[in-house]
C-alpha cells in the first residue's frame, strides 16, 4: 500500500468532518430533518408546498460553497480517473442503490448511525463493503 503523503490532510479532514457533523446536528435540531443529501434532492424535485425553500437552499449551499471557497483562494481540483460514460453509469448506480436502501451514505451514515439506526448501520455497512469490493476488483483483479 502506498500513502500519498503529499494530499495527506487529516487536519483539514478532521475539521471538515466536524463541520459536516455540525451541520448534521443543525439540520436535525432546528429543522427536524435529517440531512441525506439524496433525500432532500429527491424531496425537491417532488416537494409538497412549504418543502421547496428549505430544500433549494440547501442544495444551494452545497453548490455555492465550493465555489466561495474557489474565490477564497481554497482550490482543491477534482482528479477522476474515469470518462464520462464511466461516471454517469456510476452515478445512475449510485442513484438506483439510494432508492433500495432509502437514502445515502450522509443519510445512513452521518445521520442515522449518529441516532442508532440499525438499518442505517446496515445500509453503511453494505455501501463500505460494495466500495470496498469494487476498489479491489477494479485495481487488482481488472489491473486499472
Amino acid at each position: 500500500m502506498h500513502i500519498d503523503w503529499t494530499h495527506f490532510t487529516p487536519w483539514l479532514s478532521l475539521a471538515g468532518g466536524i463541520d459536516i457533523g455540525l451541520a448534521a446536528a443543525a439540520m436535525i435540531l432546528f429543522n427536524g430533518r435529517i440531512a441525506g443529501i439524496s433525500g432532500i434532492l429527491g424531496g425537491l424535485l417532488r416537494a409538497a408546498s412549504g418543502e421547496r425553500g428549505w430544500r433549494a437552499a440547501f442544495v444551494a449551499g452545497l453548490v455555492a460553497a465550493p465555489l466561495l471557497g474557489a474565490l477564497a483562494g481554497w482550490h482543491a481540483p477534482p482528479h477522476i480517473d474515469a470518462g464520462w460514460p464511466a461516471v454517469i453509469a456510476a452515478g445512475f448506480m449510485v442513484g438506483v442503490g439510494t432508492r433500495y436502501a432509502g437514502g445515502c451514505t450522509s443519510g445512513h451514515g452521518v445521520c442515522g448511525i449518529s441516532r442508532g439506526a440499525l438499518r442505517s448501520v446496515a445500509a453503511t455497512a453494505t455501501f463500505m463493503a460494495a466500495g470496498f469490493v469494487t476498489v479491489f476488483v477494479l485495481r487488482h483483479v481488472l489491473g486499472g
